[in-house]
């Protein structure tokens, strides 16, 4: 969310900042938002009218770099935040008191305008924006609140009086999916206090454990299953810095995002509801903010070399935030931890749509790689106040990126107050008087339009390869729930397994690395849970020594690797499973113990950054693993024996 983040961000690392440098300059000004403007007078609406679209089909799932709903049509997601149930208190001065409350707005821990505008009026107001799906943010918090909500924070609602703020977010959730908009549920915050500085919500597991943050999850899941018009958990807002600490993305320790969320991913779609999409940000600060000191807006741009694997591999979408104020190494922030790096505002048109390129959209334009998924940008926004002239001019060159590129977005916030909140897309006085960006007068409108209206991808989306990566750095990686059902094939070891209807198709020689793709073949595996877990030479035929002086494990005629497990480096077995047709007999030997040897087209990307790796050819199968323990050897994959897919390349 926009304004005083970067600044609370910095007033809690004064005291840091000044063992290490002397800053100078004033302190940061108190906020980077323009002063609210008077309110114009209502006018015929200046965006677009169409209607949330009401033939769309749930749930929604993913096909490249689209997002599509169960008929396969194209959903871009034209989105806005319906903010306030994560909570509005700055952390500072009594909760009771307005003005101690993100732009004096008091939201008592549910989304904001319900003192104000009954809830029809306010999902006509989104229709007529154009929105068809909202995200909306909660706090950990609200979850487990039992007290009412004043009677005055719903004022304009008389029956969600003597309601819970979850009962209250209940009750949201319903009326959205009834009129037709898709859900994205968005974990803001630990604790209802307004995101996103040193406040004790940067990381998932600020104040809680990894696991309470998940339970969580799965309780929000489990709530909201039965109604289809929500389609989303996205999982945390704006993962960054403490005080004294970075999160990471694949360190396996407690401040690694990766990992967690990968865990919450594979836990909400097991035990909360199959059919969510899984939205994961990229992480949104590390470092200092001083010049001479690594800080940065790493963003997206870890997903490039560790992406993630879910469960369903048809359900992840990546996200990622941009204001104007910030910048790829910029916090922000004016005075104190004000570096000479640029903000987003300060780049030119073409400079801000290679870093958007750099940071984010990559993700969605490389296609056919193993880190290819939607990507929504799921906050931006500018003050309707807004008179700067690089701010503005931000604001018409994302939104024409956005338009161009057929972006999913969410604009950040959808209602506010009106003498309050000039950011937000509706503002509403107290006696429910609507103005915003519907006004003429607006002078974001323009942008708004072109963004709402501009040609897009629609209808049906055609199946593309998947292509995802198994990582065995810190642990398992078994994405077969298939095989989870089995249980443990090989105690002690570390195991991956392709999330079912993929096969085996690329190993590391070194980093415990693999690939798993459904390239040539839409779920070649037979009917069942039959596998076989090869750990000696029994299947390798007489006469079909593909690796001579090699340990092989082979898979039994007719099966095809899925898995593969270690201790330390070395191989400690093979997971085959029966292929629904037969599979070719005659094949080749593919070895990458001394360099790449993957196919010219790199399908599937570099899926082990900076070790040797192996892969077959699209039309083939990986059907065993050679490695050796010889002197100076440590067992690691040296080599895999490929196939063709079908029996007519031989048998």
């Amino acid at each position: 969310m926009p304004t005083r983040r970067s600044l609370r961000y910095l007033t809690g690392l004064v005291s840091v900042l000044a063992l290490l440098a002397a800053a100078p300059g004033p302190v940061a000004t108190a906020s980077q938002q323009p002063s609210a403007r008077t309110a114009s007078a209502t006018s015929p609406a200046a965006s677009a009218t169409t209607p949330a679209a009401d033939t769309w089909q749930p749930p929604l799932s993913t096909r490249g770099r689209y997002i599509v709903d169960a008929k396969g049509d194209r959903f871009r997601l034209k989105s806005a935040n319906w903010d306030g149930a994560q909570g509005s208190w700055t952390g500072s001065g009594s909760v009771d008191d307005p003005a101690n409350h993100h732009g004096g707005q008091n939201s008592f821990g549910i989304p904001l305008g319900l003192d104000r505008v009954p809830l029809p009026t306010l999902l006509a107001d989104f229709h007529r924006l154009g929105v068809n799906s909202i995200r909306l943010p909660f706090s950990n918090e609200m979850i487990h609140a039992t007290a009412p909500v004043p009677d005055g924070a719903v004022a304009a609602n008389a029956q969600l009086r003597g309601k819970t703020p979850l009962e209250i977010f209940d009750a949201v959730v319903s009326a959205l999916g009834r009129d037709g908009f898709a859900v994205i549920l968005n974990n803001h915050t630990n604790t209802t206090r307004w995101c996103c500085g040193i406040d004790g919500n940067e990381r998932w597991n600020s104040g809680q454990s990894t696991q309470a943050w998940i339970d969580d999850w799965v309780f929000m899941a489990r709530r909201y299953a039965d109604d289809p018009g929500v389609v989303g958990a996205d999982l945390y807002n704006e993962v960054r810095r403490d005080i004294l600490d970075d999160p990471n993305w694949g360190l396996g320790d407690q401040h690694d995002w990766y990992a967690a969320a990968q865990s919450a991913a594979d836990r909400i779609l097991t035990e909360g509801d199959p059919d969510l999409l899984i939205v994961i940000e990229g992480i949104n600060w590390t470092g200092l903010p001083v010049d001479g000191l690594p800080h940065e807006r790493p963003t997206l741009a870890p997903a490039r070399t560790l992406s993630h694997t879910l469960v369903n591999s048809h359900k992840l979408v990546y996200s990622a935030h941009f204001y104007g104020y910030t910048g790829p190494r910029h916090s922000g922030a004016t005075g104190v931890g004000e570096t000479h790096d640029p903000r987003y505002q300060d780049f030119s048109r073409e400079e801000l749509h290679r870093v958007l390129t750099e940071q984010a959209f990559f993700v969605a334009e490389d296609s056919g790689r193993h880190y290819t998924a939607p990507v929504w940008i799921s906050e931006f926004g500018i003050g309707s106040g807004e008179t700067g002239t690089a701010p503005r001019a931000w604001f018409t060159n994302i939104t024409d990126y956005f338009a161009d590129h057929d972006a999913d977005f969410a604009y950040w916030p959808l209602v506010g107050w009106e003498g309050h909140d000039d950011w937000s897309l509706l503002r509403y006085d107290s006696t429910g008087r609507r103005s915003g960006i519907l006004d003429q007068a607006d002078w974001r409108g323009t942008a708004w339009n072109r963004l709402m209206t501009g040609p897009e991808r629609t209808g049906p989306v055609d199946p593309v390869p998947v292509w995802r990566m198994l990582v065995t750095d810190h642990g398992d990686h078994v994405q077969s729930l298939i095989e989870r059902g089995r249980g443990d094939w090989d105690p002690g070891a570390y195991k991956a397994v392709c999330p079912d209807g993929l096969r085996l198709i690329g190993l590391s020689h070194t980093a415990g690395r693999g690939l798993c793709t459904d390239v040539g073949a839409d779920d070649p595996r037979a009917p069942g849970t039959a596998h076989t877990v090869v750990t000696d030479e029994r299947y390798v035929p007489a006469g079909g020594d593909w690796a001579s002086g090699y340990t092989k494990f082979q898979c039994p005629s007719d099966q095809f690797l899925i898995g593969f497990s270690r201790r330390g480096d070395r191989v400690s077995a093979a997971l085959c499973a029966p292929a629904r047709t037969p599979l070719g007999t005659t094949g080749r030997t593919v070895w990458f113990d001394r360099s790449d040897n993957r196919p010219a087209d790199a399908a599937g990307g570099d899926f082990a950054n900076g070790a040797y790796k192996g892969q077959c050819a699209d039309g083939e199968y990986a059907a065993g693993i050679a490695f050796t323990t010889r002197v100076g050897s440590s067992g690691r994959p040296d080599a895999l024996l490929c196939r063709g897919l079908s029996a007519s390349h031989g048998r």
